[in-house]
């Protein structure tokens, strides 16, 4: 592997209005190299190669490339003049024209373009990358693999030095995601150097040489893959440290009883979005929950059992009875409520008041030709902000005027008030300050006190074992292992999401 650097980045910062989302951190990337850069949501990942390819101008630092030194990029179209190219997740090609049209695309140098030959060049460069697609071929018709790896075949003759991926494997399949790791070693070979952002541990280990973590706009540090392990991975990314490590001795959530049926049981569940299929039951007064990295599945799991997603395969039992759950409205049918983890796109309604967003759920098991009368809505409102202590100057006030912490618990108010036997809740702390989400969790605990099943999702593991008493690790979309009992701790948490078996 050559040690040449192709790129480096000093004491980057970055800074939006109350957010600091980088600060000082250091970055180097080395020719022939496959860079893992790892870290959780809000870890900085997304805003270092945005300030990268010129889409943010970086606050403070500099960034240097050999034979350019210090280079000034304010936008993707001098960040590939320089030899940086990007393929991300949601590949920008056109679907309606061929391979060889996306691969030549803006780059002609005559109004008049020879097809025969555009196509004899794209075939003789996808041949030497091993790539498999016809260049008269439409882009629509290929798969998403193949996709990804026309967008690398652009990017390549149009020399990129530097290859970023952005969650490239996201959408592919064990094979497809195999072809391009042949393709990314095959980049390496000819002296690129590749900067592969992903979620996913065993592809990480499976085709990086180094890893670059960071955590909350901060550089954690950079390791030599083969050196660092995998549990040692997940405890930088998550901010713990194995010998700090420490497990709440008070207040351990009581277990569920055994004896009860489930009152939600799924056998093969699975979704469009790539989840393995799993089994999963919640009994009644269980509080259980889906821990893993960002990525591994989590949400998607519980998406699935909301129908939230399009539900692919698998059979469902509520109370024992078999039910069919393909979508929300089924859902609440059942008396299920889902909380999900990102409130300002799938949770309020910004410019509707406080009450309107409250009755909104019930609204819609009830139906919308059958509408509240203000009165009823007005009581509705009233109590659960009473109940949940909903910092508001009415019921009137729109709901985007409110905090966090306060949008929150509208949310959380308008599934209470449909009165739910099952409630889903994905990240309902993230982002709100402590007292309130101090308040959310004893809440929980209340709820499933008097019967309710609760499935809670958290990125911080010591709220997990406050609330929850048992855990289901998720690693690479797939439901790993389960957790009860003495097995609740951290160090078995790490343990088990980093690949190991559960102590």
């Amino acid at each position: 592997m050559q040690e040449e650097t192709v790129l480096e980045m000093r004491g980057i910062s970055k800074a939006f209005p109350g957010v600091q989302a980088l600060q000082n951190v250091d970055f180097r990337l080395r020719a022939g190299e496959i860079h893992a850069l790892m870290g959780e949501n809000g870890a900085g990942k997304s805003t270092l190669i945005k300030v990268l390819t010129g889409v943010y101008p970086l606050d403070s630092g500099e960034i240097r490339m050999p034979g350019k030194g210090t280079v000034q990029i304010h936008s993707p179209q001098q960040a590939q003049k320089v030899g940086i190219s990007t393929v991300y997740q949601e590949i920008p090609l056109c679907p309606n024209l061929t391979v060889a049209e996306n691969i030549f695309l803006g780059r002609q140098k005559s109004r008049f373009v020879s097809f025969r030959r555009m196509n004899r060049d794209a075939q003789a460069l996808l041949q030497s990358l091993g790539i498999r697609a016809e260049p008269t071929q439409q882009l629509a018709d290929c798969s998403i693999a193949v996709q990804q790896m026309v967008a690398i075949a652009r990017a390549v003759d149009m020399e990129c030095r530097v290859l970023i991926l952005d969650e490239p494997t996201s959408s592919l399949g064990e094979n497809e995601v195999q072809k391009l790791f042949e393709l990314m070693r095959q980049l390496k070979k000819r002296g690129v150097g590749i900067i592969f952002v992903t979620h996913f541990l065993d592809q990480v280990y499976a085709v990086c040489d180094r890893i670059t973590v960071l955590r909350d706009g901060r550089l954690v540090g950079e390791f030599e893959a083969a050196s660092l392990p995998r549990v040692q991975l997940v405890s930088k990314m998550l901010g713990k440290e194995l010998d700090d490590l420490s497990d709440p001795a008070d207040d351990i959530p009581p277990a569920a009883d055994e004896t009860a049926e489930p009152v939600y049981e799924a056998n093969g569940l699975c979704s469009d979005q790539g989840i393995i299929p799993f089994d999963f039951s919640v009994r009644r007064g269980e509080v259980n929950g889906f821990i893993g990295l960002l990525g591994s599945g989590r949400s998607e799991a519980v998406r699935a059992i909301f129908g939230a997603d399009k539900v692919t395969g698998g059979t469902v039992r509520v109370n024992g009875k078999p039910v069919r759950i393909t979508k929300p409205y089924e859902a609440m049918q059942q008396g299920i409520g889902y909380l999900p983890e990102d409130r300002k796109r799938d949770g309020i309604i910004g410019d509707l008041s406080v009450r309107e967003n409250i009755i909104l759920a019930l609204q819609v098991k009830k139906g919308f030709f059958k509408p509240f009368s203000k009165a009823e809505a007005q009581q509705f409102a009233d109590e659960y902000i009473r109940l949940l202590g909903i910092k508001t100057a009415s019921a009137d006030t729109p709901v985007k005027a409110l905090s966090g912490g306060n949008q929150q618990k509208v949310i959380l108010g308008r599934w209470l008030l449909t009165h739910p036997k099952y409630l889903i809740l994905d990240e309902p702390t993230r982002g709100i300050d402590i007292g309130t989400k101090a308040e959310i969790q004893k809440l929980v605990r209340k709820l499933a006190s008097e019967g309710m099943s609760v499935t809670f999702i958290s990125s911080e593991t010591d709220e997990m074992l406050r609330t929850c008493s048992r855990l289901l690790v998720m690693r690479d979309r797939r439901l790993s292992v389960e957790l009860t009992g003495s097995q609740l701790t951290q160090n078995t948490i790490f343990n088990t999401i980093a690949g190991g078996d559960p102590e």
